[in-house]
């Protein structure tokens, strides 16, 4: 067996308390990293349903559309009509299930433009509604100005395409467990990916972090929120190699079980859209390592030490005993 030595508690419990205003903390910082996104993600999504619905009405009736709009009703125009709302319905999908859809709202902007560039050239027909033409005219434009907002909005806002939580009891009290994480160099003690962390001035540390292959991220971060003992909450500054966002939040266990600890992390890899596909795929990954993570800090407070069998040792599956060895002893 091989050990983490650390100074051992002793044996005897307390549970602290939150008052109901550190609760209401908690949970307001909760609903204020969802609210922080919501306006745009609801204007996308109600403009997604919009063009999902417009394009399968052009795709069902696009001689009924061409009559709305004032454009004679052609083969050549019904083909074009179907053509848009085949786009109208790739689009809108994405705007709808898309967490973070900020190219589907570009796309759709840049629809609008060409749906605009094709009504103009439409006015160029006597044959055309012009009267009727100049309404579609301004329903696109009044369209578009929507999609610019909702792409300006989307832009805007924080994109961490993945999102890891996990929580678990200690059976220690709150205020111990709470100054022990607040400590943020105690954290590479049991978090394994975690190779340091540097507490700076003004609420700031250095983290390093061990990546794939031997390579290592660094970033700094800033406490953004900070409740004894109910809650710490941080973010990566500006320039940093990976941006993130955290939260760790802290309350009584029910039946007086010592503290019930929840962490939520947010993080964008670097990489651009390749980086964000493989962080999507692993992201499972990651979250059985905070899980893990969290094993060993409750390990950690309420024994005293990390103890790690002679199989734990070894990353990825392995025989508990080598072969060889194996034969040995039954020899």
């Amino acid at each position: 067996m091989t050990t983490q030595q650390v100074t051992p508690h002793d044996q005897p419990q307390t549970t602290g308390r939150i008052g109901t205003g550190d609760r209401e903390a908690v949970q307001q910082v909760e609903r204020d990293g969802q609210l922080a996104s919501e306006p745009a993600v609801r204007l996308a999504r109600g403009l997604g349903w919009f063009s999902i619905g417009l394009g399968a009405l052009q795709l069902l009736a696009p001689g009924r559309v061409n009559q709305v709009i004032g454009v004679r009703n052609t083969g050549r125009h019904r083909a074009t009509q179907r053509a848009i709302g085949l786009r109208e319905v790739v689009v809108g999908i994405g705007l709808v299930t898309r967490r973070r859809p900020v190219g589907f709202a570009w796309t759709r902007t840049a629809g609008d433009v060409l749906d605009l560039m094709l009504l103009r050239q439409a006015f160029g027909s006597w044959r055309n509604d012009r009267g009727r033409l100049a309404q579609a005219t301004a329903a696109v434009a009044a369209c578009m100005a929507l999609d610019l907002r909702a792409g300006q909005r989307l832009r805007g806002a924080k994109d961490h395409p993945v999102q890891i939580a996990q929580s678990i009891t200690v059976n220690r009290p709150i205020e111990e467990v709470f100054a022990f994480w607040r400590d943020f160099e105690n954290l590479p003690r049991f978090m394994d990916n975690l190779a340091s962390v540097e507490v700076l001035t003004g609420g700031r540390s250095r983290w390093r972090a061990k990546a794939p292959v031997g390579v290592s991220v660094e970033w700094e971060a800033e406490i953004l929120d900070e409740r004894p003992p109910a809650l710490i909450a941080w973010e990566s500054l500006e320039g940093s190699d990976v941006s993130t966002e955290g939260m760790v939040s802290f309350s009584p266990a029910p039946g007086d079980r010592g503290t019930e600890v929840r962490v939520e992390i947010d993080y964008e890899p670097p990489g651009g859209a390749v980086g964000e596909a493989i962080a999507k795929l692993f992201g499972k990954v990651q979250g059985h390592q905070l899980e893990s993570d969290l094993r060993r800090f409750k390990q950690l407070m309420e024994v005293g030490e990390i103890v790690k069998s002679d199989a734990s040792i070894h990353p990825g599956p392995h025989a508990a005993r080598p072969p060889e060895k194996t034969e040995e002893v039954r020899s």
